[in-house]
C-alpha cells in the first residue's frame, strides 16, 4: 500500500517500517521454515517471487505491511536488515465492507518469541489501521494448532466468533468501541514519523 511507503510506527520494543526491497533477501531466508510455512499457511517462494510480493505489497491498495525491527537495536545503529525480527500485515479483504481488514503477525526470529514484540506490534497496526485507514472491524484467522497466536489475539481483546473444522482454524474479532479505543490508545505508547527522515537521523548519529 502507498500509503505508509513512508510511515514509521514506534513503540516500546518494537519500530514498524515499509517493507523495502533491503527487506527482501533477510525475508526470503526467514520463509524457507517449514514452520513458518505451517505458521502461516505460506509456500516456499523463490527470491525473484519474494521481490514481486514486495511490490505487491508495495502498489496493492488492499494490503497494508510493515517489517518489524528490534527498535534497541535500531537506536544502536545497527543495520537496519540485522534489527528485523518479523512482520505485521493488514488484508482489506472485502471491497463492499472497506472498513474490514484481516490483521495477521509473524515473529519469524525465534529468540523473540514470548517477549512481547508482537503483542506490541498488533496493537500499532490497530491504532494505524483505525486513525489512518478508518477501519472498524478488524479479524484475525489463525489455525487451530497455532495456540500461542491465538493466545495472544485473546489477550488484545479479540473475541471468537467461528471455528472451521474444515480449514482447521478460528475466526477471532476487534470492534472498535469507546471503550476499546481507550483501552488501545492507553496501552499502546505510539509515535509517527517519517521513514526517510527516521533512516537519516539513524545514520547520522
Amino acid at each position: 500500500m502507498r500509503g505508509n511507503q513512508d510511515t514509521t510506527l514506534r513503540g516500546q520494543q518494537v519500530l514498524l517500517v515499509p517493507y523495502e526491497p533491503h527487506h527482501v533477501p533477510r525475508y526470503h531466508e526467514w520463509m524457507k521454515s517449514p514452520e513458518l510455512q505451517i505458521l502461516t499457511a505460506s509456500e516456499p517462494l523463490t527470491l525473484e517471487q519474494e521481490y514481486d510480493m514486495q511490490r505487491s505489497w508495495r502498489e496493492d491498495l488492499d494490503k497494508c505491511t510493515f517489517i518489524i525491527l528490534d527498535a534497541l537495536k535500531w537506536d544502536q545503529g545497527i543495520p537496519e536488515e540485522q534489527c528485523m525480527v518479523g512482520d505485521v500485515n493488514l488484508f482489506l479483504t472485502d471491497p463492499d465492507n472497506p472498513s474490514l481488514a484481516e490483521i495477521e503477525v509473524m515473529i519469524a526470529d525465534p529468540s523473540y518469541r514470548g517477549r512481547g514484540l508482537g503483542g506490541e506490534s498488533v496493537r500499532l497496526m490497530l491504532y494505524y489501521g483505525v486513525t489512518s485507514l478508518r477501519i472498524s472491524i478488524f479479524e484475525a484467522k489463525i489455525g487451530q494448532e497455532n495456540v500461542a497466536s491465538v493466545r495472544l489475539f485473546h489477550k488484545l481483546h479479540f473475541q471468537e466468533v467461528s471455528s472451521s473444522e474444515v480449514f482447521k482454524e478460528v475466526t477471532l474479532q476487534w470492534e472498535v468501541t469507546d471503550l476499546e479505543l481507550h483501552w488501545l490508545t492507553n496501552s499502546t505508547p505510539f509515535k509517527m514519523a517519517s521513514y526517510r527522515e527516521t533512516r537519516d537521523q539513524t545514520a547520522h548519529s
